[in-house]
């Protein structure tokens, strides 16, 4: 008797371990167990690294996870797509006209859903309502901005060094920069000159 006793005992520790464990892992996977709650699809041409449970936040807010990912060919307008199943908790609503976009959390760069909110004019999504997501930036595309700026930039320090337009003969034309020199410090040393010339000029437009 003593022996069962032993071995139940043992046995009620070891199951309550393993349910404590199996817990803490489910919920480190950011899976959102015994939790109500609804779906709703988000479809993108490119999804940017998006993985199957990543967190989903609301106005910077978690509030559901992404539960599967999904590759589909769109017929209506002939090209492949991405699906993403997402799980939102039951009393989150989420406007019609929502957006939806790929974000990077923290250094670490793990990839999370955003939605920021829309207007309650346009009325909240239900179960399996969908929304179209914005494609990321592609770092690529981004890398072959940069280059154009950086040549366009390069093309204008060429001209503004040469003395070409109106900034670059200012910059690089010693005569232009002596009027300029000649110009204010003759009105330093009489100042009457600009005011004679302001006067004037509120006297015409009386005439008129």
């Amino acid at each position: 008797m003593e022996d069962r006793s032993f071995e139940l005992k043992v046995g009620i520790f070891v199951f309550i371990g393993i349910l404590i464990l199996f817990l803490i892992v489910f919920s480190i996977g950011r899976i959102y167990i015994f939790q109500p709650g609804y779906n709703i699809k988000v479809i993108f041409n490119f999804a940017g690294g998006l993985t199957e449970a990543a967190p989903v936040r609301l106005a910077g807010v978690d509030t559901g996870e992404v539960e599967k990912i999904t590759i589909f060919y769109d017929r209506e307008i002939k090209r492949t797509r991405v699906e993403a199943l997402v799980w939102i908790k039951k009393k989150v609503m989420i406007e019609k006209d929502s957006t939806v976009r790929v974000n990077t959390l923290g250094m670490l760069g793990e990839k999370y859903l955003e939605i920021i909110p829309g207007t309650s004019e346009a009325g909240f999504l239900e179960e399996d309502g969908v929304l179209i997501g914005q494609d990321p930036v592609m770092l690529d595309e981004l890398a072959e901005d940069i280059k154009d700026m950086a040549d366009s930039a390069g093309v204008v320090m060429g001209r503004l060094e040469r003395g070409e337009g109106t900034i670059g003969k200012f910059l690089t034309d010693e005569s232009v920069y002596n009027n300029v020199e000649e110009f204010t410090g003759d009105i330093k040393r009489n100042p009457w000159k600009l005011l004679r010339k302001t006067t004037g000029k509120k006297k015409k437009k009386k005439e008129r």
